[in-house]
């Protein structure tokens, strides 16, 4: 089995070239390495320009029909260009995909409050691993269609939004990877004002509830806790530091199993 690193890279900074750059240098170093991607703020800027509506819930995008095409053409068309540009440029031999391409991801529909919206049902990992085998660098736009098993309406048109933290840890688990991160542009999980260097899973869904962890912070931390569930051996939560230093950022602990 390959030890293979999932990067997941969002948040403000991934409209910056310069940091975009950045990250994509660091990462030569993680070869090889499976890159997820964001966009919402592209998404946002876009939707607001068609008059479409732009609404968050608990950090997750409310995705409307409209909405939907929005984020697979932002997403799988320039978004996806840029961050391959970048590590090409970089010295990584990356492939753009979304999670319609060869069948990467197939979701079942989340939450109906948030409309077009998936949750990942799988992960086709021996496609994954037959890039990695070639050398190349898969990096995916976090949309996927409807799984055919779940017989529910939206099989036809756009695919379904899938919040890109939890593709990442869906990715990490199903490639168990030798380390998720979910980098952006926070330095890692704050806890009264002070960034924790490691927060056990099991506490993850008390300090959402207490409010310590919110929206976006509070997805990232429902995808790291996911993937450790799933096989991913180590996840960390942070900033683009993170890439250089195995110390930086929140790392998140697996639950320890106690002894029968």
């Amino acid at each position: 089995m390959l030890s293979t690193r999932v990067v997941k890279l969002g948040g403000h900074e991934l409209d910056r070239p310069a940091w975009l750059a950045a990250c994509a240098r660091a990462l030569v170093r993680f070869d090889p390495v499976v890159v997820v991607h964001g966009g919402g703020h592209a998404v946002s800027a876009l939707s607001r320009r068609l008059g479409l509506p732009v609404e968050k819930r608990d950090g997750l995008r409310v995705t409307t029909a409209g909405v939907a095409e929005v984020v697979e053409m932002v997403l799988a068309g320039p978004v996806n260009r840029q961050v391959v540009t970048a590590l090409r440029a970089a010295g990584l031999d990356a492939v753009g995909l979304s999670g319609v391409d060869g069948g990467l991801l197939t979701a079942r529909p989340g939450a109906a409050s948030l409309g077009h919206v998936g949750e990942i049902a799988d992960v086709r990992v021996a496609l994954l691993e037959s890039f990695l085998l070639a050398g190349l660098t898969p990096v995916i736009a976090p949309v996927a269609p409807l799984a055919r098993t779940a017989g529910a309406a939206g099989d036809a048109g756009s695919p379904l939004n899938v919040n890109a933290d939890d593709a990442a840890g869906a990715i990490a688990g199903a490639l168990r990877a030798l380390e998720l991160l979910l980098v952006s542009d926070v330095p890692g999980v704050a806890v009264d004002g002070a960034v924790q260097p490691a927060l056990d899973a099991g506490d993850v869904e008390t300090l959402i509830e207490l409010g310590a962890a919110a929206d976006g912070m509070a997805a990232k931390l429902r995808a790291a806790t996911a993937a450790l569930r799933a096989g991913a051996r180590a996840v960390r939560v942070g900033d683009r530091r993170m890439l250089e230093d195995p110390g930086a950022g929140t790392r998140i602990l697996a639950p320890t199993v106690q002894p029968a």
